[in-house]
């Protein structure tokens, strides 16, 4: 009867295992072949709003219409042709802003003779205070032949969003007018289409950035 009791142990027991790993396995290969086909979909996907795009289509382009430091209005297509080196700030920051332009002066200078196929601006995120004659004082000091552009707080929350930058005011009172400006710190470069190419993050070697923009604009 032991003998008996444990061959039928061994049934009832063995039976039920071998239904619930069957279950389970199949439960494990409906789930592979579900995630196949969504990467198949994703891939699919990827190639179409790559013929959409374009090939070689850049994330977004430059697109502003401002004010520079002379008075003038200025869009993109004013400098059409040329590559842009773009920079977000505003002259009373006291060391992200001052900083960066002076690497972009220095990139400047170290393009010798190709310094003409590049632009520089600088846009301000505190139209509030860089007037276009703030701007007139400011940019100058670097010697890198900068353009500054300033215009209403719409026409700065307009741009910033094409450009895809982040900025806020922050309460300071020992800064000028009791606020300093907090905001994206990126070099951006377009290319003489106007099309986004690059961004370096700030603190970028100026002899790094020079490589790279030398390179792109003798090709």
């Amino acid at each position: 009867s032991l003998r008996v009791y444990t061959t039928t142990k061994s049934r009832i027991t063995g039976r039920p295992r071998a239904l619930r790993l069957t279950f389970l396995q199949k439960i494990l290969w409906g789930l592979v072949g579900v995630a196949a086909l969504a990467f198949v979909w994703l891939l699919l996907w990827a190639d179409y709003r790559a013929d959409q795009a374009g090939e070689g289509e850049p994330a977004f382009r430059a697109d502003f219409e401002l004010t520079d430091h002379t008075g003038m209005v200025r869009t993109q297509e004013d400098y059409a042709g040329r590559w842009m080196l773009v920079f977000f700030g505003f002259a009373n920051c006291p060391d992200v802003c001052p900083t960066t332009l002076a690497e972009v002066a220095a990139v400047m200078d170290g393009l010798d003779e190709d310094a003409a196929q590049v632009q520089p601006l600088f846009i301000t995120i505190d139209p509030e205070r860089d007037t276009p004659s703030v701007l007139a004082d400011f940019v100058p000091r670097f010697e890198a032949g900068i353009v500054g552009l300033t215009g209403t707080p719409d026409q700065i929350d307009r741009t910033a969003d094409s450009f895809h930058i982040f900025y806020e005011k922050v309460e300071e009172a020992a800064a000028p007018g009791g606020y300093t400006m907090g905001h994206s710190s990126q070099l951006f470069l377009f290319d003489p289409e106007g099309g986004y190419v690059k961004a370096w993050s700030y603190g970028t070697p100026a002899e790094e950035i020079l490589a790279d923009l030398r390179g792109r604009v003798a090709g």
